[in-house]
């Protein structure tokens, strides 16, 4: 009876040997790792050096602080500007909500207005109050307060004159009311058109009934 040739270990040898060359070589990678200071896997452990300053740009700060500086100072800008115009705005809408009406009572009030001497048959009728330029976009503004104390209907004309420091007239504006029945009243509005600065005061100057 022949004998079986010899094909080499039995698998499970061979396994086991297979298995005994690999932890061998894990170790020695492992140890080679672990030694020297130039391995990365005794970083560690090392103490941490300070960084070479004089690689550093001495410009790059400077520059990003004056890119900020300038950022800001163009938001400033924009937000001034922003804010010029919102007034300037707020002053048409203001003006434009009461010149359809204040045209129409400027020419009935200048005409009767013609010829009257002195402050008028109707100045204990009249009232003025100054409104907030907050609310009208900083222009100067009156409310006229017109209030019918006689028992019948009547019109009103007032005459309204903006001074400077001394007093003098720089700008005269007029309103008034029509058809105002016994105890009615009503506020119409004088706004003048001169800029804000000299500041002017308004006077009560005519306020007739007719």
């Amino acid at each position: 009876m022949p004998s079986p040739s010899w094909t080499g270990p039995p698998r499970r040898l061979r396994a086991a040997a297979l298995l005994s060359s690999l932890c061998c070589l894990a170790a020695g990678a492992l140890a080679g790792c672990g030694n020297g200071d130039t391995g990365t896997g005794n970083a560690a452990g090392r103490t941490p050096t300070a960084p070479d300053t004089a690689s550093f740009s001495s410009g790059t700060m400077p520059s990003a602080l004056a890119s900020s500086a300038s950022a800001a100072i163009s938001s400033a800008r924009a937000s001034a500007s922003a804010a010029a115009s919102s007034a300037s705005a707020r002053a048409s809408e203001f003006e434009a909500s009461v010149s359809a009406e204040s045209a129409r009572r400027t020419a009935a009030a200048e005409k009767a207005l013609k010829g009257v001497e002195g402050g008028g048959n109707a100045r204990s009728e009249v009232g003025m109050t100054g409104l907030p330029k907050a609310e009208t976009g900083d222009v100067l503004a009156v409310l006229i307060t017109i209030t019918n104390k006689t028992r019948q209907k009547a019109s009103y004309a007032v005459q309204v004159d903006f001074e400077d420091a001394d007093h003098h007239v720089v700008e005269t504006r007029f309103t008034g009311a029509e058809n105002l029945a016994p105890g009615k009243k009503e506020q119409p509005i004088v706004f003048s058109h001169e800029p804000s600065e000299p500041r002017l005061t308004p006077r009560l100057t005519k306020a007739q009934r007719y």
